[in-house]
């Protein structure tokens, strides 16, 4: 049975928030999009709203489902809802991460993601996954 999970591509002023996981968590230092696994009984929106919460200190607005996958690590299959985050209010702080940054769309392929966000770095580097500005 698939691990659920979401992630929020956040974007602001060409600029995508990626995190990177710290040390002795599963994935140690691979970067990842904002999110976490989806509790029992939990909406995928409600899950992401939590995480970004948890994590960041954000109330994220979550716009349209952009993908939906399945991956299969050595380890564990993770079933990934994507959500577009066009915006949110309130300070943005890491509270759980290695590292925070904004990236442009073009540098995503220079970090180190988890496989199964892989798919989802080619298409924000063409532009076919979320439009410039949107």
């Amino acid at each position: 049975m698939p691990m659920v999970v979401t992630a929020g591509i956040l974007i602001q002023e060409g600029r995508i928030l990626i995190c990177q996981r710290r040390k002795g968590d599963w994935g140690e230092y691979k970067w990842e999009f904002p999110g976490g696994k989806v509790e029992d009984g939990e909406d995928p929106r409600e899950s992401l709203r939590r995480e970004f919460e948890e994590e960041l200190a954000i109330e994220p607005e979550i716009g349209p489902l952009l993908c939906h996958l399945q991956h299969r690590y050595p380890d564990r299959e993770v079933e990934l809802y994507v959500f577009h985050i066009p915006g949110y209010t309130g300070e943005l702080r890491n509270r759980q991460f290695e590292s925070i940054r904004w990236a442009r769309r073009d540098e995503l392929v220079h970090f180190d993601f988890l496989e199964a966000d892989q798919i989802l770095i080619e298409s924000l580097a063409r532009g076919s996954l979320l439009q410039e500005g949107g």
